[in-house]
């Protein structure tokens, strides 16, 4: 009893962390009037990864690399096919191509830079931990450069109420957000690898199903969030982004502190090819969709995948 109590803590200490994380964030941003495309790909995207951050790197402490490499791999799978399916299932999501289209190859870029490295070097190591940063400084740099270029009108800044949003406010939000993150991922982590043990399943399948998805909240909310107040571009953007930061930030800040093996091989010859799969349907969304949105219809088929994975994971 004390495991699950442990382990209900843990997703609401991430969860509650996740959304003062991301709340602190877009209003410090907010001060400094970056524009939405700037805090959609950058601080959104990189405050709703921090549990996955969190997660992998008290994985690695407590020698799991299937939890820290499980757990990014499964939240990008959730992101695409559970977190974007019920959103457009809610509301239909806008997809315009020339937004996201840059995002987009960078995402597929990632995912494909992941899985050679995973094939042929069985582990990320710091090495590769540091070039992904270096790969990710550059990616945020070109975003930001080239939002500046853009001739935004004051519709293209994000307004929200500034009542009670001051600077220290949102200072003392991300403050709290990161300590209830740090506790969480460690309450997480700890009761997930007790949960393996006790009904007898690999870390690895709890890592890509029941932590994933709990770290996937923050992405979840946000997309919905924006969905309603119609910012189509920040809802899927958002989850982009998020699946980028995973890879390059969660995974190159995880490995330099210590290599990330491939110690169940399953990983790589399961879930990271259903990743693949869902990037490739996501794409044929985006590109083949003449009313550029992910339908209703589109939502409930990418739920189906997913639904269908977490099935196959469990019971295989």
């Amino acid at each position: 009893m004390e495991i699950f109590f442990t382990f209900l803590a843990g997703f609401f200490l991430l969860f509650f962390g996740g959304e003062l994380l991301v709340k602190g964030s877009i209003n410090t941003a907010l001060h400094f009037n970056l524009s939405k495309i700037v805090i959609g790909v950058t601080i959104v995207s990189f405050a709703t990864s921090a549990p996955e951050l969190f997660v992998s790197i008290q994985a690695l402490i407590k020698e799991s690399s299937n939890i820290a490499l499980g757990n990014v791999i499964g939240s990008n799978i959730a992101n695409l096919a559970l977190v974007l399916s019920i959103t457009a299932i809610i509301f239909r999501v806008k997809t315009p191509k020339e937004e996201i289209k840059f995002n987009f190859l960078i995402l597929i870029f990632s995912s494909l830079l992941l899985g050679f490295i995973l094939l042929y070097n069985q582990q990320i190591s710091f090495y590769f931990g540091y070039f992904f940063i270096i790969l990710l400084s550059l990616f945020l740099y070109y975003s930001i450069v080239k939002s500046k270029k853009i001739n935004e009108n004051a519709k293209n800044i994000i307004e929200l109420d500034r009542q009670n949003k001051s600077l220290y406010l949102s200072v003392i939000f991300i403050f709290l957000g990161v300590i209830m993150l740090k506790y969480g991922a460690d309450f997480l982590v700890n009761s997930a690898i007790d949960l393996a043990n006790i009904f007898h399943v690999s870390d690895k399948v709890i890592a890509v199903t029941i932590i994933a998805i709990g770290t996937s909240i923050p992405e979840l909310a946000t997309s919905v969030i924006a969905a309603i107040k119609k910012e189509d571009g920040l809802a899927i953007g958002n989850l982009i982004g998020s699946n980028i930061f995973n890879v390059f930030g969660v995974l190159g800040v995880s490995a330099c502190i210590k290599n990330i093996s491939l110690d169940n091989y399953s990983i790589l010859s399961y879930d990271y090819l259903i990743m693949i799969f869902v990037i490739i349907i996501l794409g044929i969304m985006i590109y083949k969709s003449k009313t550029q949105e992910i339908t209703r219809k589109s939502g409930v088929i990418l739920l189906l995948i997913y639904v269908a994975y977490i099935l196959i994971n469990l019971y295989k």
